[in-house]
């Protein structure tokens, strides 16, 4: 983990008794003593072994739960078969009585899931591990943001709408006070809430929002600012095709497919090697015009003269705006 990670981890829990671990890709607070107090002295951490089923995920999970599967946990159930318990505890917070749980799940949803497959699966003796702490819903989102910022098993779009979400909940809509709380750079924040921000028509159009990335939305800004209706129109037949893959009908478009697809609707079929050709009376060739959707290229010569430059643009200008 990167001494930024562990600056804002200092942060979020400088009041919270945070103890600390060795396990740098997972998170510094879940070894199971406290750091120093102000005293002096060290405090144990107290951690229960639950039944999964009194947990229930926080509704502001930065995970989609329903996307955890035996595949893509797999890593972690064998891990914990080989082990032969959870080493690591989830963060949760205590519920009020009436409401179903007892605790909600701040950071472990997929250690919960792992749990809940192993005791339905064979394993009853398995339990789920966790720590409870008393935190603000900001602080909240902070932990969890932080445990799984690194980690590619939480995609780029889950983490783009929990920005978003946080965004007017905790800050406002103030980017610039989130960004400085996360500590992040605005415009790295500012990438993830355009993803966040795109149609459902073109998120859509994805085999799984799993493979949308937020280098997919920076190629897709050019083209939704030029030729949104074409754009948004073919990703509504890609996602139609995507429906289908996913009901069984045929195969998946891949996510380059998907790009290509989106960026012709918008730029329209190449444009031919010669374009239109502007003032060719002079020596040097005049001013040759290539169309490309709503985009006009103008080249020319290097060597051409002023005096035939600046006829070859003075007609130019009649014929694109008359007069």
């Amino acid at each position: 983990m990167s001494k930024r990670h562990d600056a804002i981890f200092d942060d979020v829990l400088k009041d919270l008794s945070v103890p600390e671990s060795p396990d740098r890709g997972g998170a510094r607070f879940l070894k199971r003593q406290n750091a120093l107090s102000e005293s002096g002295e060290r405090e144990e951490k107290v951690l229960r072994w639950v039944d999964p089923d009194s947990c229930v995920m926080w509704a502001r999970h930065n995970r989609a739960y329903e996307l955890l599967t035996e595949e893509n946990c797999r890593d972690l159930i064998d891990s914990l078969k080989a082990q032969g318990q959870q080493e690591f505890p989830a963060v949760v917070r205590k519920l009020p009585p009436g409401q179903g749980a007892e605790y909600e799940v701040i950071c472990g949803a997929r250690r919960h899931f792992a749990v809940s497959w192993l005791r339905a699966n064979n394993y009853p003796q398995f339990r789920y591990l966790i720590e409870i702490r008393d935190l603000t819903d900001e602080e909240a989102f902070r932990l969890a943001d932080i445990e799984n910022r690194d980690r590619a098993d939480l995609s780029d779009y889950e983490r783009a709408r929990d920005y978003l979400q946080a965004l007017e909940l905790y800050y406002g809509g103030k980017q610039k006070a989130m960004a400085a709380r996360l500590e992040v750079s605005e415009a790295w924040l500012s990438r993830y809430l355009y993803l966040a921000r795109l149609p459902r028509v073109v998120v859509d159009a994805w085999p799984q929002i799993t493979d949308l990335k937020e280098l997919h939305a920076r190629s897709l800004r050019p083209l939704l600012q030029d030729a949104e209706d074409k754009v948004l129109a073919e990703a509504a037949a890609i996602g139609a095709e995507q429906a289908a893959a996913r009901a069984g009908q045929g195969a998946f478009l891949a996510v380059p497919q998907v790009l290509a697809r989106l960026k012709a609707a918008a730029l329209g079929p190449k444009p031919q090697a010669e374009g239109e050709v502007i003032g060719t009376g002079g020596p040097k060739g005049g001013l040759t015009v290539t169309r490309r959707g709503r985009k006009i290229r103008l080249e020319f010569r290097q060597d051409i003269g002023h005096e035939e430059l600046q006829a070859a643009f003075h007609e130019f200008l009649q014929r694109q705006f008359g007069g």
